[in-house]
């Protein structure tokens, strides 16, 4: 019944109207009501710094806050536009929903059939963790776009051999270079998949293909030169960022600053993309079986499934199975399956770069998401889109939860998210005349009172003598809930979530529980406000 469904959408709607539609939608869930929560702590500060940008040329890379891309081209939105949260995440959410149309591209090339490109682009329109990174102040949405954009350039390249296709890869893989320091995985990646193709004489280069590479080396290295040195303005950074760069992150990588265990990726998949990581799953074991030199290992395989069992699997083999060797062996490899031979081996690739990688944050595991999606779409055929319908309800589900619950919602894909609570405190601060901010922690309050309206502000960072306070006589003063007073005579004493996070520690005991119904005790970090008592009359 599904099939014939879906066959009779086929007939009555051309794949290129789906595919708009799936594009729509796309830019309806990255687009819509972008400020709907507050900026992440992340974010505040790359806002904040693309503000200083724009107001006042300020800026020179630092390996902790990653490349200048991001920077400039909020910075460029902030003069165009104004400053505002929405205007800030304008960007991520436009190179968001492009990773659309770069499916669409691959299609064309003859890489993806309709079926496994339509369902790949869905799933990329829907899934929670690029729905949530696309609409957040991060540069790693931004790279998946140049990473996808190199991966398109270079089919083209293989596909026509001409001079552009070069430049546009060069283009993507400076663009790429100057967002993050991870970037190099990918190219990694990239360049040992190449060597092998040639080695088997897969690909055939153009005569041109030195020219070419120059040339494409050539305009990487420019982008690249022009804005880690400001345009310019600091040539120094040449010469000493990638040295920075390097040292930073080994450090950071050597002190486990934010540590997790090697599967904490892998945990996060089974949270938000779960139909998309088992299809992942099937698709390797259906393109082992379909490329396998060895037919006795996938009868064993077969066996581990329970072959002899009377009860019925929960999943069914896939019929791929009972193909003989001789069979097997005519499976070309054509460029198709080289292609998925190569998201396969990006996956693998990606998921243990970054297991071992020490840094364990959220957002990293859209570069792992991008290949698995690939993956997943192999051998999808219109009889399967069943399968497909099925995952994209969880993955609605799922993103509605994360990205469009204007509440603190109990997920580690928050990682440090500024609570909600903070739109009562400024308002607060709105209200007063003068605010003392006695605390170490008290971002993203720079960001919303940017400019003459940090004029009221009295910064101190830290606890500060009571007979201060009384001096400056504030309407509000903020402390750390861990570094306060007991009390402040005149004033009222309120304590609210500054930002908070996921805990463990609160679910570990509930982890089934907590699948299901996502609640439970969030870790937060915490200030206490004082306000001015009115009544008071000492």
């Amino acid at each position: 019944m599904t099939a014939g469904f879906f066959s009779e959408i086929r007939k009555r709607v051309s794949f290129e109207t789906l595919f708009i539609l799936v594009f729509i939608i796309t830019l309806i869930l990255r687009f819509a009501v972008l400020d709907l929560k507050l900026f992440h702590h992340d974010e505040a500060i790359h806002a904040w710094f693309s503000y200083e940008l724009v107001t006042k040329g300020v800026y020179s890379y630092d390996p902790m806050y990653h490349g200048p891309f991001l920077y400039y081209i909020t910075a460029g939105m902030f003069y165009l536009f104004g400053q505002s949260d929405l205007v800030a995440r304008l960007m991520p959410a436009l190179f968001g929903a492009l990773l659309v149309p770069l499916v669409y591209v691959i299609y064309r090339l003859g890489y993806l059939d309709k079926t496994q490109a339509l369902i790949a682009a869905l799933f990329i329109a829907l899934s929670p963790d690029l729905v949530y990174f696309s609409r957040f102040l991060r540069h790693d949405v931004f790279q998946l776009f140049f990473t996808l954009l190199i991966l398109v350039a270079l089919l083209c390249y293989l596909n026509k051999g001409q001079l552009r296709y070069a430049l546009l890869a060069g283009l993507a893989v400076g663009g790429g270079m100057t967002l993050k320091e991870d970037m190099p995985i990918f190219l990694i990646i990239v360049a040992t998949f190449a060597l092998y193709l040639l080695i088997r004489r897969h690909v055939h280069l153009p005569k041109t293909w030195k020219r070419d590479l120059i040339l494409g080396l050539v305009v990487a290295v420019g982008i690249m030169a022009l804005f880690y040195s400001s345009f310019g303005i600091h040539p120094e950074v040449l010469e000493t960022g990638w040295i920075k760069a390097y040292t930073h992150w080994v450090a950071m990588h050597g002190q486990c600053r934010i540590c997790g265990p090697w599967f904490f990726y892998i945990l996060l998949f089974l949270l938000y993309e779960v139909p998309v990581f088992v299809m992942a799953i099937f698709g390797i074991i259906q393109f082992a079986d379909r490329h396998n030199p060895f037919p006795g290992l996938t009868g064993r395989i077969k066996g581990l499934f329970g072959e002899k069992t009377e009860r019925p699997l929960i999943f069914e083999i896939p019929d791929t199975f009972e193909r003989t060797a001789a069979e097997r062996r005519l499976v070309p490899w054509n460029k198709k399956e080289l292609f998925f031979l190569f998201c396969i081996y990006w996956m693998l690739a990606s998921l243990a770069a970054y297991a071992y990688i020490g840094e364990k944050v959220p957002w990293l595991i859209i570069h792992q998401l991008l290949p698995m999606i690939f993956v997943a779409v192999y051998l999808m055929t219109p009889r399967k889109t069943w399968v497909a319908l099925a995952a994209c309800i969880f993955l609605i589900i799922m993103t509605w939860h994360v990205a469009f619950v204007p509440a603190d919602v109990n997920e580690p894909i928050v990682q440090v998210q500024n609570s909600e609570d903070m739109r009562d405190v400024m308002k607060i601060i709105d209200n007063s005349s003068i605010v003392v901010i006695a605390s170490k922690d008290y971002w993203p309050l720079p960001w919303y009172y940017r400019g003459d309206a940090w004029n009221k502000m009295r910064f101190y960072g830290q606890i500060v003598d009571t007979s201060t306070i009384y001096q400056i006589n504030p309407d509000m003063v903020i402390t750390h809930d861990q570094e306060s007073y007991p009390d402040l005579p005149g004033y009222d004493k309120k304590t609210y979530k500054l930002s908070y996070w996921f805990s463990i520690y609160d679910n570990e005991d509930r982890i089934p529980e907590y699948y299901f119904k996502r609640d439970g005790k969030l870790g937060s970090l915490n200030i206490d406000v004082f306000t001015r008592n009115t009544t008071y009359s000492g």
